[in-house]
């Protein structure tokens, strides 16, 4: 009974990933993936024949409450930066796994499994680290921009050879808890140091490779605990964000993960200097309204600005109202708009906008040219020309919108601050661009109304 349950667990989870990667299945791919780990739970539970579930219940009670309330408190924006936290939150999992396995097996020494909880303990250290300095700078906690250092892969390689040594001599010699202690300090080191240098467009990336991470931690304590079902589950995480983290590097660009991962040397202050660049002046609603009353043809470009206003509802109305006007709309998805996949398609999907007006770039990048009005709400680094002109820049090498190629651009901001590469945008002084500055819901609220009157 009890294979017959961990085998069906299996078949329910490889189904629910399967599910998982169409927006349309997503839920019902959720729903199968938990009644997987569910029923491998309850299984395990009933085959290590447990007698006291007093810390189990109070445990799962406690950390059920806890993911509910924060979850029911927290905008659709902040989703990307939750997601980074509860990923970091499993390496903290797999590393107490790993120390608790490793004192229960001091005694009593199998060099194979040693050896699986030394490896658990680094993926899962380098695991929460680095998912938590992504918490942080997705959460505006420090600059999101690169932090540029001339010795960096030579620290990597240090802390890596260093991790590689405690690795080794723990393994052989299981003694002191001094080591373990060493091993923690050089393996967090080494999680925040290999994303902290991250920053721009390459974030997406990170967070793709950290969830394959995760997987790696899992399957490692599922090899540490002898269970398979932990096992299995944990290799198709970890080999689906490595397949995601490829597809997100060909999103963007990169010819490799490496490729994605390396910071250009820029000066990233000496890119947002304004010294010769014209004054911005700043429009209003109803200085928009008279262009888009007029415009045939409109193209919306939604970044994450959208996300944090929460403006997807009211940016369908004025859709709408310029349709009924006669205007051919559309928007311009950008992969990388937001601060997760297909961030742009759940909000604008969420306000019931129809897909058959979402274009990704490669389909709509060449009518820009012949578009009257390119609207942008809350966009800045995927409308960003740096990306082609400036070949140290953080951006280089990412495909943009040709929002510049419209016949006037029209951009709701709440400020000229630089996007979450860090580089400034010359179209913001474009003498073709309106600027509009203030809270993009607010702004759109106005020039709905103005263009209902």
């Amino acid at each position: 009974m009890i294979t017959i349950a961990y085998i069906l667990s299996s078949v329910l989870f490889v189904f629910g990933v399967k599910e998982i990667t169409s927006p349309k299945t997503s839920y019902r791919g959720n729903i199968l993936a938990m009644t997987a780990i569910l029923i491998a739970i309850m299984i395990t539970l009933f085959d290590r024949k447990i007698h006291d579930f007093s810390f189990i219940i109070a445990s799962s009670f406690i950390g059920s409450t806890i993911s509910v309330v924060t979850v029911k408190k927290a905008k659709l924006s902040a989703v990307p930066q939750m997601v980074a936290f509860y990923n970091g939150l499993g390496g903290g999992a797999t590393v107490f796994v790993a120390v608790v396995e490793y004192y229960h097996l001091v005694t009593e020494p199998q060099l194979n499994i040693i050896i699986s909880i030394v490896l658990g303990f680094l993926v899962g250290i380098v695991l929460l680290t680095g998912s938590l300095v992504v918490y942080a700078k997705l959460q505006n906690f420090f600059k999101s921009a690169p932090a540029v250092f001339e010795t960096k892969h030579s620290i990597h390689l240090l802390l890596f050879a260093f991790c590689i040594i405690f690795c080794v001599v723990i393994s052989l010699s299981q003694t002191s808890g001094v080591y373990l202690i060493g091993f923690f300090v050089v393996s967090s080191a080494l999680g925040v140091l290999i994303v902290v240098p991250i920053g721009g467009a390459n974030i997406p990336v990170v967070t793709s490779l950290l969830i394959s991470y995760s997987g790696l931690a899992a399957a490692a304590s599922g090899f540490i605990v002898s269970n398979n079902i932990l096992f299995l589950s944990g290799t198709i995480i970890g080999v689906s964000g490595i397949i995601l983290t490829f597809i997100k590097c060909k999103a963007i660009y990169r010819s490799s993960i490496d490729d994605a991962l390396e910071v250009t040397k820029v000066n990233v202050l000496g890119n947002n200097k304004k010294i010769g660049k014209p004054r911005v002046i700043a429009y209003t609603p109803e200085d928009a309204v008279m262009m888009l009353d007029d415009a045939q043809s409109i193209i919306i470009i939604p970044g994450y600005g959208l996300a944090v206003a929460q403006a997807q509802y009211i940016l369908h109305t004025l859709e709408n109202a310029l349709i009924e006007k006669g205007a051919h709309v559309r928007y311009a998805i950008h992969p990388l708009a937001g601060r997760m996949q297909k961030h742009m398609n759940i909000l604008l999907a969420e306000a019931k906008v129809p897909h058959e007006l979402l274009f990704e770039p490669d389909t709509i990048n060449d009518d820009f040219q012949n578009t009257d009005i390119a609207l942008v709400v809350g966009a800045n680094d995927i409308i960003n020309r740096a990306a082609y002109t400036v070949n140290n820049s953080p951006l280089y090498g990412m495909p943009t919108l040709n929002a510049d190629k419209a016949r006037t651009v029209i951009v709701c901001k709440r400020s000229l601050k630089p996007g979450f590469s860090g580089v400034d945008n010359e179209l913001f002084y474009n003498p073709k661009t309106l600027m509009i500055f203030g809270d993009a819901k607010e702004s759109i609220t106005e020039m709905v109304k103005l263009l209902n009157t």
